[in-house]
């Protein structure tokens, strides 16, 4: 091989070393290049149903479809508390530093017929905390049963539009809105939602969640 032919060769394999680099690290770049941690309760841990079909499953679905690389991180605890949550919440932004946060909590202090202001108080700290790292926020609302009586079910459903609009987060309004209503699609005891009802239920988050990307 000639000096001349040395050179050119020597030279083709350090551009294709430059170009096989720059390639990994683009991947990489793109598959690292944003968190979701998402906190809530048996609605959001796949309470009774089989793993992997959870409304949770599906957003990441949807992340990779539409070529948005998220990673979701999911904490939600079966019969978790906004409490419990709080308390939580730091340990899970430090250990993961999510850009967006996604809190679905409440319905089980409701269901415990826990002072209501202690839920606002919680969600409005939780909410706090998240900004306070810069992640953006969303939380996730929920309604109770007329069962409940109509002032207090009328208050718990208003503590996230207070919320969002005082802490200027992302909203969604009802996590079973399309389905509350409809037998089918929840489980035998009546309170946890089914297989059938999780794609509407991520619907519902991704309708508000994707603009947040």
């Amino acid at each position: 091989m000639s000096i001349k032919n040395g050179f050119i060769f020597r030279f083709k394999q350090l551009v294709l070393m430059i170009v096989i680099t720059l390639a990994h690290l683009v991947s990489n770049a793109n598959a690292t290049s944003g968190s979701i941690l998402i906190i809530g309760d048996s609605l959001s841990a796949e309470y009774g149903i089989q793993s992997n079909t959870g409304w949770v499953s599906y957003i990441q679905e949807y992340l990779n479809e539409y070529n948005k690389p998220y990673k979701i991180t999911n904490v939600s605890i079966s019969g978790e508390t906004t409490s419990g949550g709080l308390s939580r919440l730091g340990k899970a932004l430090e250990r993961y530093s999510p850009e967006i946060v996604v809190i679905e909590l409440g319905s089980n202090d409701a269901l415990r017929g826990l002072p209501l202001d202690m839920t606002k108080k919680n969600l409005s700290e939780m909410i706090d905390m998240s900004k306070g790292t810069g992640a953006q926020v969303m939380i996730i609302g929920m309604q109770l049963p007329p069962n409940y009586g109509k002032t207090y079910v009328k208050q718990f459903s208003e503590i996230y539009k207070l919320l969002a609009d005082e802490k200027d987060v992302t909203l969604v309004p009802f996590l079973f809105e399309g389905f509350a209503t409809n037998r089918d699609y929840f489980q035998e005891d009546g309170i946890h939602p089914n297989e059938k009802a999780q794609a509407t239920m991520a619907s519902n988050v991704w309708v508000k969640l994707r603009p947040m990307l």
